[in-house]
């Protein structure tokens, strides 16, 4: 289990086990733990036996009353193998989890709801919600606990355990979402007249809450206006605070100055900004018209940049003068004028001004400083104009996002005001317990569905921190630095820069207090095993793990924290409520303990409405509905605990790994190459299969430190024979060889898919998402790889 494994358990009775995600054996549909039999490695079941004198008074004591003479010699025989087999067979050991809550209810995960006689309801659902959000701890209830209460008195239901509370959330996932509806208190100018039509499948995307009006920028905006809701921040840059009344002033100019400039209801806006202050209000500002909002971040490049807003036609662009990244200033009016220049559809492009000291030419007749575009429509001197909030209907546009784009054109996904709005509220409110309370920062840019999801948390009051730089300027200790000094409650980053903290062997923990820090969230990629050790280890122990997954295609999660169940090493906490996740295998069924496709059985609100330039639907059906019909497929290969509840990402489903017919996910290889104690020779990794007629053979690159472009032998035997003795044989690369560069997303995701063409020989021409497009370049042509 690498390093840092918590002591095992060993229970006196038969039990489920919880396997190590990187003892699955997939081949065999089991999870390698309990007896293994040396011939195939696959394992049997697992029995911890009780002690040695337990048993002998049993045996004797049935021995003696109830067998005959022959009887009695057969079963000493049959007993003593049967017991000294177990003995000298591994037995499966049952993991403890790395963080409890501190007050823990019970939670095991086979219990169902049960229905009892109904109650009369005192409290309104919202009632009990403003009641959980105000309380300060431990006075008050969790806001999850809050809402299984409510709705357990509501519906007359009993709820023994999240997953009892999971299910009837998925089996009854209209009651679930208008339950919830009221619960977070959805302000509407409309109320709905049907939560969703029951009959729809999610390749139908139904219509949510139809009839119903409402506004996102109002929900975000209409707290005590002396309550900060923005701290901006960035490389040297000092903390700069908002207030909800400053900002809501700043958002009524710039909507008032994109009125004035004929945005109205359904028009589109464009950010290619930073994260900052002035990037919010511009969001807040378009919604508030009922207008879409798509942003992408300066650090794109200019052809990622066209291929995406070309498609969505702006009527406004806001950017910036210049950016600060790696502690150097970048000009940035020179790319801007590279995408816009071609756009016929933009009128202005408004610049903010966000580095001070650099230059800000307006280039062209169409642009204009932020200042001046303001002042087209308001004075600075005078009482912000009135905001008026554009009620509109729940699926109405809000956020246009964009594929990853790695291996085609962009798609353009379309997510909804009233999709995105309560999802985000759930995650936030019920899954993370945010209140008006906390202080969030997630490390993203505003080219990352992260930075839409962290903006929602202006929704429950709280303030959000928005860092923009890198988060190893002026040190790596630069984020942590922020959690003490501004008492940060959420801390969310990526997986990559956990791993990238402790492979510099840094002990945030030996520098800080972290008083206020309650949660850290990981998202991006996969979250080694070891990661989660060295969260527990060098930052802080009592402190929740989040490990969280969904996507652009959801702007949400699948699966993800829930602040009053336990954490498990390698193990994402729990499925999310309202969306029926689940791992099937290639015929459709659903899968506990072992590697599948991450499919959603049932609809949920936070689907794309549609995609751009696709009337027909036929992208959008491709895209999700391809592999089983009806059924929203991912593209994510996971693994679901019985034991738990918790799940394990595997990768992306579209790099599986395949040889033979042994389906294996590139996460496994990842977890164990990537281990610097294991390997410290190895920088990084990129595993994909390379095609081979109707098989695949698995190809590991591996970058080396130092820039060494040779394999040392000795290196290459271990990294075998490691993968053969934690995985199993079938899991060895068939190729193993030094590469100088791993290609990655501008979001710091790993490009396999594009890699897996290149390699078996098909083009892949479309590199504007790429960090560094160049690399794969070093993928072409290999001689080693010729067939």
């Amino acid at each position: 289990m690498g390093t840092g494994t918590l002591p095992a358990v060993r229970h006196a009775r038969s039990l489920h086990i919880q396997f190590p995600p990187h003892k699955l054996n997939t081949k065999a549909g089991r999870p390698a733990g309990g007896r293994v039999s040396k011939r195939e490695g696959i394992p049997t079941h697992a029995t911890c036996f009780p002690s040695v004198p337990f048993f002998f008074l049993f045996f004797f004591f049935f021995h003696l009353v109830f067998l005959s003479s022959q009887q009695r010699r057969r079963l000493t025989v049959a007993a003593w193998l049967f017991y000294f087999s177990d003995m000298v067979q591994p037995t499966a050991t049952y993991q403890e989890p790395l963080w409890r809550p501190r007050h823990h209810a019970h939670h095991h995960h086979h219990h169902k709801h049960h229905a009892q006689t109904p109650t009369v309801v005192t409290e309104q659902l919202a009632d009990v919600a403003a009641a959980a959000a105000t309380a300060a701890p431990p006075a008050r209830p969790t806001q999850m606990e809050a809402f299984t209460a409510a709705v357990a008195a509501k519906r007359g239901l009993t709820f023994d355990s999240y997953e009892s509370l999971r299910k009837w959330s998925v089996d009854k996932y209209d009651e679930f979402w208008g339950d919830l509806w009221q619960f977070v208190g959805i302000k509407h100018s409309k109320p709905y007249e049907q939560v969703v039509d029951m009959t729809k499948q999610p390749v139908d995307v139904p219509e949510w809450f139809r009839g119903s009006r409402l506004n996102y920028a109002e929900h975000l905006l209409e707290h005590p206006s002396d309550k900060v809701a923005l701290i901006g921040t960035g490389e040297n840059t000092p903390p700069t605070r908002y207030t909800f009344g400053q900002l809501k002033a700043l958002v009524s100019r710039i909507a008032a100055a994109l009125k004035k400039q004929g945005v109205k209801s359904g028009d589109r806006v464009v950010g290619y900004v930073p994260n900052c202050i002035e990037a919010v209000a511009a969001m807040l500002a378009t919604a508030s018209l009922g207008a879409a909002w798509s942003s992408t971040s300066p650090d794109f490049g200019v052809k990622g940049v066209v291929e995406r807003i070309s498609q969505i036609s702006p009527r406004v662009v806001f950017s910036v003068n210049a950016v600060h990244y790696n502690g150097r200033v970048h000009d940035h009016t020179e790319k801007l004028d590279a995408v816009v220049r071609d756009l016929s559809t933009v009128q202005r492009v408004v610049v903010f001004p966000f580095v001070q000291e650099h230059p800000s030419p307006m280039l062209h007749a169409n642009w204009v400083s932020f200042d001046a575009f303001l002042n087209e429509a308001s004075s600075p001197t005078e009482p912000a104009p009135a905001l008026v909030y554009e009620q509109v209907p729940f699926n109405h546009p809000l956020f246009i996002m964009f594929s990853s784009g790695t291996t085609g054109i962009p798609k353009c996904m379309v997510h909804s005001v009233g999709g995105t709005l309560l999802q985000h509220l759930k995650e936030h409110r019920l899954h993370g317990d945010l209140t008006s309370d906390d202080v969030i920062l997630y490390y993203t840019t505003a080219g990352w569905m992260m930075w839409n999801w962290l903006m929602t948390a202006l929704a429950v009051g709280a303030t959000v921190v928005l860092y923009d730089g890198s988060p190893f300027i002026p040190s790596p200790n630069v984020l942590w630095d922020l959690v003490d000094e501004l008492s940060i409650t959420v801390l969310g980053t990526g997986a990559k820069w956990l791993a990238a903290l402790e492979e510099k062997k840094l002990v945030p923990k030996e520098a800080h207090h972290f008083n206020s820090l309650r949660c850290v969230l990981s998202t991006g990629s996969p979250l080694k095993p070891e990661s989660y050790d060295y969260v527990y280890n060098s930052i802080k122990q009592d402190i929740v793990l989040g490990s969280i997954t969904g996507g652009t295609d959801i702007i949400s999660l699948f699966a993800g924290h829930h602040v009053s169940l336990p954490v498990y090493r390698g193990e994402i906490q729990c499925r999310c409520l309202g969306m029926d996740v689940q791992a099937w295998d290639d015929d459709g069924k659903e899968v506990f303990d072992v590697a599948g496709e991450l499919v959603c059985v049932k609809p949920f609100p936070c689907q794309p409405v549609f995609f751009i330039n696709d009337d027909d639907g036929k992208k959008y059906k491709k895209a999700y509905f391809s592999k089983y019909p009806g059924v929203w497929s991912h593209g994510d290969y996971m693994m679901v605990s019985s034991q738990t509840g918790g799940v394990v990402m595997l990768g992306r489903s579209d790099g599986t790994l395949n040889p033979a017919g042994v389906r294996f996910g590139s996460a496994e290889i990842y977890n164990i190459v990537e281990q610097p104690e294991l390997f410290p020779e190895i920088l990084d990794a990129l595993c994909v299969g390379q095609k081979m007629g109707a098989d695949e053979r698995v190809v590991l690159f591996l970058m080396l430190r130092n820039g060494e472009s040779t394999l040392d032998k000795a290196l290459l035997t271990r990294i075998q024979s490691t993968i053969r003795a934690q995985l199993s044989a079938r899991h060895v690369p068939a190729i193993i060889l030094p590469i100088a560069d791993i290609p990655y997303t501008i979001n710091n995701k790993k490009v396999e898919v594009a890699v897996k063409k290149i390699i078996s020989g098909e083009p892949v021409t479309e590199r504007g998402a790429l960090r560094n497009p160049d690399s794969l370049d070093l993928y072409a042509n290999l001689a080693a790889l010729a067939l």
